[in-house]
């Protein structure tokens, strides 16, 4: 897990080994040896490499490919909750997990924004309007 994800990730970000060893302080070699599997990055060096990298420590040790369809680690604070259908009515079920990271729960009002270009988002009502009530008073002060 950890040595897939290790590989994985310094590739997706086009570095080398030892661009990874001279941002987190170890040899070139240290981190040839975490991708062999032979050895592993003490804590510290862990987090450092899970910041390096932009992912949380936990994804970094133990995310599974099968969790997000296959893919790789997603960066951090981004999700791939699942695959959604669209009801007869253009319902959807939010997934659980999803439910849960947004604190959505029964009955909050939520908005649905869109961009041709970018897709569909969907945010809790009461932030979008305080973003919206900012925006209002940023324009009224000029």
């Amino acid at each position: 897990m950890f040595k897939d994800n290790l590989i994985q990730l310094r590739k997706l970000q086009n570095l080398t080994q030892e661009d990874i060893a001279e941002k987190i302080g170890v040899s070139r070699q240290a981190v040839a040896r975490w991708e062999a599997g032979e050895t592993a990055p003490d804590l510290d060096k862990a987090r450092l490499l899970a910041g390096v990298l932009g992912v949380s420590l936990d994804d970094l040790t133990n995310y599974e490919p099968g969790e997000n369809l296959g893919l790789s680690v997603p960066p951090r604070g981004k999700y791939l909750f699942g695959i959604v259908t669209v009801g007869d009515k253009g319902q959807i079920v939010i997934p659980a997990k999803a439910r849960k990271v947004f604190g959505i729960s029964a009955g909050d009002q939520l908005v649905v924004l869109g961009d041709e270009g970018q897709g569909i988002a969907i945010i809790k009502s009461e932030e979008f309007l305080a973003l919206a009530d900012a925006i209002r008073s940023v324009k009224d002060i000029k």
